[in-house]
């Protein structure tokens, strides 16, 4: 069976894009971290058989995320508050992933001493490349 890579894919290009993004592997399991600033803000692995994304969120937008899409769930291993995530499904668009990819970004790089952000996140507005 293959495993849809759709939102992984997109969410990987889109993280690439971002100001500061550091890519890199975790040492145990199968997982891949994105960091800004030394700090996570995506996650990949495979739930079985089935490849998800895992990113920060703001408690009420996660909430609010979770009600109106069935393929995104609280965080995988992570803080069921804080963290969402997104397994790939007829109700996730491309638009969709970037903007979450990128809200998470943010959330993280803001919580950041001044000096060591890579962008404003208060007048970040990059646009994802179209693809």
């Amino acid at each position: 069976m293959h495993a849809d890579r759709t939102v992984q894919n997109r969410a990987a290009a889109r993280a690439a894009e971002l100001p500061g993004s550091e890519h890199t592997h975790q040492f145990t399991g199968d997982w891949e971290v994105w960091k800004a600033g030394g700090k996570v803000f995506m996650l990949q692995t495979s739930m079985p058989g089935e490849p998800v994304v895992i990113l920060k969120a703001d408690p009420s937008d996660a909430e609010t995320l979770r009600a109106s899409h069935t393929s995104i769930s609280r965080g995988y291993h992570m803080n069921k508050k804080h963290w969402i995530t997104i397994r790939p499904g007829a109700d996730i668009e491309q638009e969709l992933v970037d903007d979450l990819v990128t809200e998470s970004y943010l959330l993280v790089v803001a919580g950041l001493p001044r000096q060591s952000r890579p962008v404003d996140p208060d007048t970040f507005s990059f646009l994802p490349s179209a693809d």
